[in-house]
């Protein structure tokens, strides 16, 4: 049966049949029963190796040394915290370190080089719209659809109308030439309507509707954002470029709190083997069986042939 020890830490007494009582066991074999007890409460299996101990043992060989009111061990606890605390900054500071090095070596460059060739094409495409300028009072340059030249600005967008009705595909079909682009339309099913890219060195997507000028306003309004995206593209290359500075002089700093950690740990350690928490029983019970254990049967001898 189990019974509370008397003038001792809280745990429990083991009895055998046979009336002996480990009560006046030493203190190790006692934390070797405690263990033992709390493996059959967890269902986990009996061992006798130092490296299968749970958190029940090493909680009750505290307690113990609490109890004693040795201030090494308040000592040890708070560093025990703090160490704690410390790897958990460090490896927040590992982790930061490993993408820096990463947007270093890829994400960076690789931005920088997109951007590069954004500013390519939108320089390219805003020279192409400025060498074909819209003319007269409508504010329209001629428009070339399937061979034919619409300088009205009416007929083209009417023109654009029926060109598009004819190619219900959903793949880019050329159709024609606006402003130095060629054009191409297709059919976005998805959102049920027709789409024209104006083809530079860039695509430039125009969604179109069943007005036949606001077709045409709406090229025009997409042409109009070239000069924007230029700028757009050289200011983001150069963000990019500072950020990528910035993290080359980031990835260099130490971990701020490393002599800190170094020297608590050893503390922590030096503490440990002064309070004997750094060993570990290897035996759980006793390796004699109970007395009222019988022992194996033997095999007999003789065998069946």
């Amino acid at each position: 049966m189990l019974e509370p020890c008397e003038g001792k830490l809280s745990c429990t007494v083991l009895r055998g049949e046979g009336g002996s009582n480990t009560a006046d066991l030493p203190d190790q074999l006692v934390e070797g029963k405690q263990k033992f007890i709390s493996q059959i409460m967890t269902s986990k299996s009996p061992v006798r190796s130092a490296e299968d101990v749970d958190e029940v043992e090493l909680s009750f060989a505290e307690v113990k040394m609490l109890a004693t009111g040795d201030e090494r061990f308040k000592e040890k606890m708070d560093l025990d915290m703090q160490v704690s605390k410390l790897k958990v900054l460090k490896q927040s500071y590992l982790s930061e370190h490993y993408d820096l090095e990463d947007r270093i070596l890829k994400h960076y460059p690789q931005a920088i080089k997109d951007y590069e060739e954004r500013i390519t094409a939108y320089g390219n495409d805003v020279a192409i719209a400025n060498q074909h300028k819209p003319q007269g009072e409508d504010r329209f340059c001629p428009m070339t659809l399937k061979g034919v030249t619409y300088k009205e600005k009416a007929d083209a967008g009417e023109m654009l109308l029926a060109v598009c009705k004819e190619n219900p595909l959903s793949n880019p079909v050329e159709i024609g030439s606006y402003r130095g682009f060629k054009m191409e339309v297709y059919y976005d099913t998805v959102n049920a309507h027709y789409c024209l890219n104006l083809c530079g060195m860039r695509k430039h997507k125009v969604e179109l509707g069943v007005d036949a000028l606001g077709n045409l306003t709406r090229i025009e309004n997409e042409i109009a954002k070239f000069p924007a995206r230029l700028e757009a593209a050289k200011t983001r290359k150069a963000e990019t470029i500072a950020q990528l500075e910035t993290a080359k002089v980031e990835v260099e700093k130490p971990f701020a709190f490393e002599n800190e950690l170094k020297e608590k740990t050893e503390r922590l350690n030096a503490l440990n083997i002064e309070l004997n928490l750094n060993e570990k029983d290897n035996s759980v019970i006793d390796d004699k069986p109970e007395q009222n254990e019988e022992p194996p049967e033997k095999k007999s001898a003789d065998r069946e042939r």
